[in-house]
């Protein structure tokens, strides 16, 4: 069975290569960007997949995400939370454009990944895409490494949870997503 898979931020750079991967294996792909000339772009190379215009910041958004991909794949095999913006501050000189910031790069995920169970409490695999920084923070970019430090520790809290229901650990998990 072709596996249905969503990537958030799916129409460029680390998502779009993902979204190539996973169609080269046969996947039914779904992606999802804020950005209408990138989706255009993905949708005219790659037809027999569904993009839809979508900030997952909002919950809406989140909904109409999922309803396309229920609407036309029938279900969700794996997520991929991969949207992100990666924004150089100094809070020396203020906090302005942070609550965008951490919410696309913290909140975002965690919701989609609670709706997204809700609906298909059987995922495959939920896949959070972060950075190095989670593990040392930028001086250029506090905020984003803040951001993906909660990530990570978001999926290992959210694998303890679903380990009663079969979750594997990371490298296993991560053969058998791309198999």
């Amino acid at each position: 069975m072709r596996q249905v898979v969503l990537i958030t931020g799916g129409t460029t750079g680390i998502g779009l290569a993902l979204a190539e991967a996973f169609l080269a294996r046969g996947g039914q792909i779904a992606v999802c960007a804020r950005s209408r000339e990138p989706l255009d772009a993905f949708t005219s190379a790659h037809p027999q997949a569904i993009a839809v215009r979508a900030d997952i910041t909002d919950a809406a958004a989140r909904v109409d995400v999922l309803d396309a991909v229920a609407d036309r794949f029938g279900r969700l095999d794996v997520l991929v939370n991969n949207a992100g913006v990666f924004l150089e501050r100094d809070l020396v000189d203020g906090t302005e454009g942070l609550d965008p910031e951490i919410a696309l790069n913290f909140s975002a995920p965690m919701h989609l990944t609670g709706s997204a169970l809700r609906r298909w409490p059987d995922l495959r695999a939920v896949v959070f895409v972060t950075a190095g920084y989670a593990l040392a923070s930028s001086r250029r970019a506090p905020t984003y490494g803040a951001a993906k430090a909660g990530v990570h520790a978001f999926a290992d809290g959210l694998r303890e949870q679903l380990r009663e229901r079969g979750a594997h650990d990371r490298q296993t998990r991560d053969r058998q997503v791309l198999a």
